[in-house]
């Protein structure tokens, strides 16, 4: 197999959580390609350090590395365009580029301090310090219960944010059109990472944005869905 994935896991091997990963995961299926999967720990950076990459995902062409997601995604647009498009034009890359600063920022943004104690639940005891001390230290030192104790409000806002997505479904099914594409595959990540990693009902089964949630979750024959996680 010449394409291999270094993704974020915690205990469980079979378990990939990180949101970006996940939008990867996403884009070879959408190109109909596989890769091998290679399990990958927060206090593992050596391991990808020869990759020049800090974080996940990397991806190993023929052991060539292409880091970042978004980069993924560029790399195999341009280097598969025999198969389905994940931009369909130049036009949809540039607006796909849009969503994934959005994505970013109200998606992952959103929903990390709404499932941040929830993580280390994930994690091996050395990969669940390293995380706790890191992330505090974003937050000013706050615990990480503290930061999510107001959860139950914060996700009432975090809700309202996806107003714009509503709008959009009342007139075609994906992010992409009557199809997903990589637009679809940005926002889902989150929404992906956060079903594995939390029991914390982030969306009402009434809601636009939980049905197609569903429709991603079967896509590829279910590959999403099948991966261990939470029934919210």
């Amino acid at each position: 197999m010449s394409l291999k994935l270094y993704e974020l896991v915690g205990t469980d091997a079979s378990r990939p959580f990180s949101p970006y990963c996940w939008r990867t995961r996403m884009a070879l299926a959408h190109k109909g390609l596989t890769a091998e999967s290679l399990p990958w720990r927060f206090t593992e950076k050596s391991v990808i350090a020869p990759h020049g990459s800090e974080r996940v995902p990397v991806l190993l062409d023929h052991d060539r590395p292409v880091v970042d997601s978004w980069a993924i995604a560029n790399y195999l647009e341009d280097n598969f365009p025999d198969r389905p498009s994940l931009f369909g034009g130049a036009g949809g890359r540039a607006m796909a580029r849009m969503i994934n600063a959005w994505g970013d920022i109200a998606i992952v943004g959103g929903i990390f301090p709404l499932i941040i104690a929830d993580i280390p639940n994930n994690l091996a005891e050395v990969d669940a310090a390293y995380f706790r001390q890191s992330r505090e230290a974003r937050f000013g030192g706050k615990k990480l219960e503290e930061i999510m104790a107001s959860r139950d409000s914060g996700v009432v806002a975090f809700r309202k944010s996806l107003e714009i997505m509503r709008q959009t479904f009342k007139t075609q099914a994906y992010l992409g059109g009557a199809a997903p594409n990589y637009a679809d595959y940005i926002v889902f990540g989150g929404f992906q990472w956060a079903r594995v990693v939390s029991p914390f009902k982030l969306i009402e089964a009434d809601d636009p944005v939980y049905a197609w949630r569903e429709r991603l979750l079967d896509a590829f024959d279910g590959m999403a869905r099948k991966s261990p996680g939470f029934a919210v």
